[in-house]
Order: structure tokens, then sequence, then C-alpha cells
């Protein structure tokens, strides 16, 4: 958000996680979570917007609400698009699959132009713009079809995408922001019969799931896939496009390299376009393990951004003590460290109770992660680790109990044996990949854990007033 937003039609709403204390001078919440303090007069701004004002056009009111929306503190919620669909040409890489472009030709009739990019396809598709005689992959499809575009605004659709009625229109209000350089949609799988098609329904990779707001690694949506994307075509032309040498993982580079600059990268559920889940489990799995072996050129280029797992080296510390047969010494850990939480927010007016609450989260959410690193990019070397000794093994069986949990917290269209033999697969052609990758690469980067996250660290953020 910038003075050259005029934000009078600008209204914000409070992301989900945010708690607000001492008179809302102290915001808690965001992603990554943080502690927000605001001055008084600051307070009763947002405090004014969060209940349904607008914001201003004033320079200071919209830095401060630029800073609420960039924290993931608020969303920003625009009434009204400048943008069309006539500003938006639609790409569609596509090879060997033309049975379902009739479809979606007719779903984005209405956008400026639709280039089809037929990227080595044995049989030329009919009404393609660019055709590669042989295949050079989907980012240099996509490049291919960018460059041919004059819209301000380009759209990427896989061939097998089709948008539900209304999918463009809350993706264009976002560029109300002229910040804003990128916007995705929830990507749903199709729904199917067959156990595959219900499984993806809930365990998609491409489903980001229900909650929008800032993509950026480390938030709580990290990354968005390209079978579904709308961007600024000048920031595309800045960055040079899709990374061609990435057969994997081409997407997540180019939206971290948009989240690295001065611009902003959002998802917004309430667009939603459905994906053709893959027809079989061998080319399932085939993809899974595609994904995984993108983790290392991810990795080279992005360092941190790619670790399975991140969290506070104490958490790490306090569930290594269990691991190793030192239960005493992981509850001190965790104990000592979370008593030091109250200490630091007392001044912003938490109160000690909260404070030991979240720093309990955060070293149960710690184990959740370090188990899903286990079970996914860690298994070839975790999982024989933890079974072979008498103290891992409760550890290793909490890791997949996971699976059961979030079973009965979703309520899959799958019964619990399956899902959970599914889930173990999924995360065992994950994981496979990354191992693959990082051997082809030569580096352990994309199986380093990232520890940064050190209690101590500042993470108090103050607006201005």
């Amino acid at each position: 958000m910038t003075d050259r937003q005029d934000m009078t039609q600008l209204h914000l709403t409070a992301d989900q996680s945010v708690q607000f204390w001492e008179d809302g001078r102290t915001l808690l919440g965001g992603s990554p979570y943080r502690v927000l303090r605001l001055s008084t007069q600051a307070a009763a701004l947002v405090g004014g917007w969060l209940a349904g004002a607008p914001v201003a056009p004033v320079t200071a009111h919209r830095l401060l609400a630029a800073r609420l929306v960039r924290a993931g503190i608020a969303h920003p919620v625009h009434r009204s698009a400048r943008l069309t669909a006539q500003d938006v040409t639609l790409v569609v890489p596509v090879r060997d699959q033309p049975d379902g472009l009739a479809g979606l030709a007719a779903a984005v009739a209405d956008t400026a132009k639709l280039l089809l990019v037929d990227d080595g396809s044995k049989l030329p598709i009919p009404g393609a713009a660019v055709r590669h005689e042989h295949s050079r992959g989907p980012a240099a499809a996509r490049n291919s079809g960018w460059r041919k575009a004059g819209t301000e605004l380009v759209a990427f659709l896989d061939a097998d995408v089709t948008p539900e009625p209304g999918w463009l229109e809350p993706l264009l209000r976002h560029f109300e922001d002229p910040d804003v350089v990128a916007v995705a949609p929830r990507v749903r799988s199709t729904p199917g019969r067959s156990l595959l098609a219900r499984y993806e329904q809930t365990r998609s990779p491409l489903d980001l799931g229900p909650v929008g707001g800032v993509v950026r690694p480390g938030s709580r949506v990290s990354y968005l896939p390209s079978a579904a994307l709308v961007l600024r075509t000048s920031a595309l032309r800045e960055l040079g496009g899709f990374d061609e040498r990435m057969r994997f993982g081409e997407d997540v580079d180019l939206i971290w390299r948009l989240a690295a600059g001065t611009g902003l990268v959002r998802y917004e559920p309430a667009a939603v376009v459905r994906h053709e889940p893959r027809p079989d489990w061998r080319a399932w799995a085939k993809q899974r393990f595609g994904y995984g072996t993108s983790a290392a050129p991810l990795a080279l280029r992005h360092g941190r951004a790619v670790a399975p797992v991140k969290v506070s080296f104490w958490s790490a510390a306090a569930w290594a003590a269990l691991a190793l047969g030192r239960p005493a010494t992981g509850v001190a850990i965790a104990a000592g460290t979370a008593a030091l939480l109250p200490r630091k927010l007392a001044p912003f007016g938490v109160p000690a109770r909260e404070s030991l609450q979240l720093a309990a989260r955060g070293h149960l959410g710690a184990g959740r992660l370090l188990g899903d690193a286990v079970t996914r990019s860690w298994w070839p070397v975790a999982v024989p680790l933890l079974a072979a000794t008498r103290a891992g093994r409760p550890l290793l069986a909490a890791a997949f109990a996971r699976h059961a949990v979030d079973w009965y917290r979703d309520r899959p269209l799958v019964d619990l044996p399956r899902w959970t033999a599914a889930r173990i697969a999924d995360d065992l052609a994950y994981g496979a990949g990354v191992w693959w990758g990082a051997l082809r690469h030569r580096t352990v980067a994309p199986l380093l854990p990232d520890l940064s996250d050190w209690p101590g660290r500042d993470g108090v953020q103050r607006p201005a007033d």
C-alpha cells in the first residue's frame, strides 16, 4: 500500500490468530507469529478499522495499515476492483491433453486473451499460440506464453484446472493495492469416487486451505502453485519469469523471489478452481517424488526457506532429550524456557498465564513439526534410528499417530486404515525425492533444520504512531 493508492474504499479485517492486550496497544498474532506494539493513537485507529471503519487516505494511516497487512495481523478487504477480466491474459500450458480445453475456454471466455502453449505434444494442439517442437517443461511453456501478453495481468491455469464461477473477481480486487504483484486462488481437488480422488480432496498439495494471507517463507501460507496464479506482467518481466532450469518447484522459486522484493504476494481462498487428481497411484507417487526433488535446488537458491522443520533451538533440544531417553532433561529445558516468556511479554500487558500457554503451544507445535520431518524428509535415517531405541520408539509411534489425529479432525471420505497407509506413502515418496535431489545436487541443505528461532530474539515491532 503506497501513496499511489486511493484507500477510501479499503477496509481491514483481523487475522484469526490475533489477540489484543492492554486496551489494544499490544497485538499478538500474524504469520509468522509476533508481538506488535502500538501507540495509544495508533491503537484507536486500528480498533476502528477492525470494527469496520475505512482506512482514510492519509499517509500515516496508509503506512500503519500497510504494516499491519505485511505482518499478517490484518487482511485487506477491497469492495471493488478497477481491473477487469479484460485486463487479464490467460496462459495455459498443455501437452498431450486437449480434451478439457473446450470447457476451460468456456469458463474463461471473458478474459482479454487465451494463449495456449503446446509444450511438445505428439499431435499439435489446435489453436495453440505457441508450439515447442520438443517438450521444454512447464517453466519454459509459461514463459513463452506470458511474453506474448499485452495486458497488465497474466493468469496461469493448468490444462486440467476448471475455474469455479466468479473465481477471478476476488483476485482482481487485491490488485487495487499497487504493491501486490501476485495472487492465487484456492486449488481444490476435483471430487471423485476412487480412493485416490477421495484422499486428494483432503490432502492435495495444491490445496492451501481456507485461510488467506500474505505469502512468504515461514508464514502460514509459504508458497503458491502455478496451477492457478495471477501476476502483474511487469513483475514477471522484472524477474525474467520462471527459472527454466527447474523441472519441479519453479513456481515456489518464483513466488519466493517475488516475496523477497518490495511487492506483496497473497493467497485468496474465496476464489476457487478445481484440479484433476492424478489418474492412478503410480502417477501420484511420481508427482510426490518429483515435488521432493525440488527441495535441493530450492535450498541452494533460498537457503533456510526450504528447511524441513523450523523450530526454536530449545524446543528442538527438549524433544531431542526425550528421544535420547532423558525425559527429565527434556521437561526441564521446556519448562525453563517457557518460564522466560512471561518476563519478556509482561511489559506489554500480556498476562503470565497467556504467555505460559503460548510457550507450551510453541513446544508442542515444535513436536508436531519435528514429527513431520522425522516421517517425511528425514525418514530414511530418522525412522530406523528411532525404531532401534527404547526411548525413540514411543516418539516414532507418536509421529505416526498424528495421521489419526488429522483423520479425526478433517473427517476425510476415507477410512482410517487406508488414510494412514496413504499418508505414510505420501511422506515416503516425498522424502525419497528430497534425498534423491540432495544426492543429485551434492548438498545436505534441504535436510538441515532451521533452529534460528531462539527464545529472546526481538519479535516486538513498533509501527509508526
